[in-house]
């Protein structure tokens, strides 16, 4: 793995780290006293944060075309040609996962066009605006949430 590799990596792993605020480059939002829940500002601020996530996640995939473009050889030696089939097996599993991702943030954004967004599809109260900064693809309240996990526990045995 190269050293520009390496950068790429790390630069990719921040990114992931920092959250979908920053990625975005917004400021939490803060609702005025009164304000409607989901009103345009709300719903425009996460179509913000939505879009640049998913923007800047299918970069990622452009990013990784490029790499394994760019570095596939065909190495003589058997641990080397190993060695980079692992690498690329390991970024090709990490891309599936943020193609799902990016699915489920065009479903997101979808349902902000449609009024649906910020609401537990469960019971239906408003999920909140701090929880939906902290995971914007969110579509169960805390309390649905919990229950669910609890569900899914008692299956695993």
């Amino acid at each position: 793995m190269s050293t520009n590799d390496i950068n790429q990596d790390s630069a990719a792993q921040d990114l992931e780290s920092i959250g979908p605020l920053a990625i975005a480059g917004v400021k939490p939002y803060e609702p005025k006293p009164g304000e409607e829940y989901m009103n345009d500002a709300q719903k425009e601020h996460f179509r913000k944060i939505l879009t640049s996530w998913r923007d800047q996640l299918r970069s990622e995939v452009d990013r990784t075309v490029v790499h394994m473009k760019s570095e596939a050889a065909n190495f003589p030696d058997p641990l080397d040609r190993a060695s980079q089939e692992e690498e690329f097996a390991l970024e090709l599993r990490a891309r599936d996962r943020e193609r799902k991702l990016i699915k489920k943030i065009e479903k997101t954004i979808s349902k902000i066009d449609h009024d649906e967004f910020g609401y537990c599809e469960q019971c239906g109260v408003e999920i909140g605006i701090k929880r939906l900064e902290a995971r914007p693809t969110a579509d169960l309240c805390v309390d649905c949430k919990a229950l669910a996990e609890i569900k899914e526990k008692q299956l695993e045995g």
